[in-house]
């Protein structure tokens, strides 16, 4: 039992260590501020750690999005299938372009575009397809890559949460056309701000990111695409390279947590748990999401016992303002992702949470149902 005087149990931790501390100071001391050898050397060893041929970093996973599917070559008049259940960046990003997003319900159990919905959308206009790895479960590439196949359409893998999780052996990010990531504070990896990286095997589509990140620089006063300035920070770069370095050391220790979780809520009917790996997908649980009934009472009782929770996401994209305004949505066009949107809840999750931290977590959740029983 956790003491009732212990501060707050946050939602995400961050780290910053004295480590990556000394290597920002050296690169602010020592580099230009922006693309200096940092940056190179992050791009370099994160390719390497995904095992792609290229990886590009950007100043946010959406620019990494939004600069690959520029390079993809979709446009107007294309549409591009891809989830509802997802942050609106990844709906955005095509808008951005001018083409069109026609959204695809989830299977509820892993919380990933259902390939069986994929498959209905697709036509001739279609120009290619995001699957999303939300919450750092790989979506079911074998089958999204079929489909893909069969129509000559792309694949952009949106990875932004899913930073070291594998499918069948290969990296997320590594299976489709290109893999995009966020480095925001509460990935499973930082830079200390925003960030982004799009690794890729594909050395033009590479080259093109590269010119586009970079004010469409093809020399220092020479420019032969309309291009963003979207570059990533030399500091944040150098930052980069030493969480890389623990990133696989986090991610056990996420499923470790996530396992232990797994053990002390499996008990009650109340909670449906998120998907566990199994012998081809192997999930690096950047959010634990659980889903339950009276969510938003049980979010306020733990947040008044000390336990900081989220909702990841309480409207999916398509009932958003905007879409709902762009595209005429009434709400019900995709029941699987409006009925996970109002059971879900993110509960503390990161590598530096402690035993005894999870086992009262767990406990609130079972006392507050055991309460909810006695009420009635």
């Amino acid at each position: 039992m956790i003491p009732r005087n212990v501060p707050q149990i946050p939602l995400a931790n961050p780290t910053f260590d004295k480590e990556m501390e000394k290597a920002a100071l050296k690169a602010l001391r020592n580099e230009r501020f922006v693309l200096g050898e940092d940056v190179y050397k992050f791009e370099e060893e994160f390719a390497r750690y995904c095992r792609v041929k290229y990886a590009v970093s950007t100043s946010s996973g959406t620019d990494a999005l939004h600069l690959s599917i520029i390079a993809l070559g979709v446009g107007e008049q294309d549409r591009v299938v891809t989830t509802s259940f997802s942050f609106v960046a990844t709906a955005n990003v095509i808008l951005h372009v001018g083409a069109t997003p026609v959204f695809a319900d989830i299977n509820a159990n892993t919380y990933n575009v259902d390939p069986d919905q994929i498959r209905r959308k697709i036509t001739k206009h279609t120009k290619a397809i995001i699957p999303v790895h939300l919450y750092g479960y790989p979506s079911d590439m074998e089958r999204i890559m079929e489909i893909a196949e069969d129509h000559e359409v792309r694949v952009l893998e949106d990875a932004c949460q899913a930073h070291g999780a594998e499918y069948r052996g290969s990296k997320t990010g590594a299976i489709g056309d290109v893999g995009c990531f966020s480095f925001y504070p509460s990935k499973n990896m930082t830079v200390c701000g925003d960030g982004g990286m799009v690794t890729t095997n594909n050395e033009e589509v590479a080259e093109v990111i590269g010119k586009l990140r970079d004010c469409g620089r093809k020399a220092k006063y020479v420019h032969d695409v309309v291009g963003y300035t979207t570059r990533l920070n030399t500091v944040n770069a150098a930052i980069g390279r030493i969480q890389l370095k623990k990133l696989d050391g986090w991610n056990e220790k996420r499923r470790r947590n996530a396992a232990l979780y797994d053990e002390l809520l499996s008990d009650l009917d109340e909670v449906v748990l998120p998907p566990a790996g199994n012998s081809y997908v192997k999930p690096v649980h950047h959010l634990y999401v659980i889903r339950v009934k009276k969510r938003d009472e049980l979010k306020k009782w733990l947040e008044d016992n000390g336990i900081q929770c989220g909702v990841h996401y309480p409207l999916p994209i398509h009932l958003q303002p905007i879409y709902r305004q762009l595209f005429k949505f009434k709400g019900g066009e995709y029941p699987q992702s409006e009925r996970v949107s109002n059971t879900c809840l993110s509960i503390p999750m990161y590598p530096n949470l402690t035993t005894d931290e999870i086992r009262y977590i767990s406990e609130k959740i079972h006392e507050f149902y055991d309460k909810i029983c006695f009420e009635e």
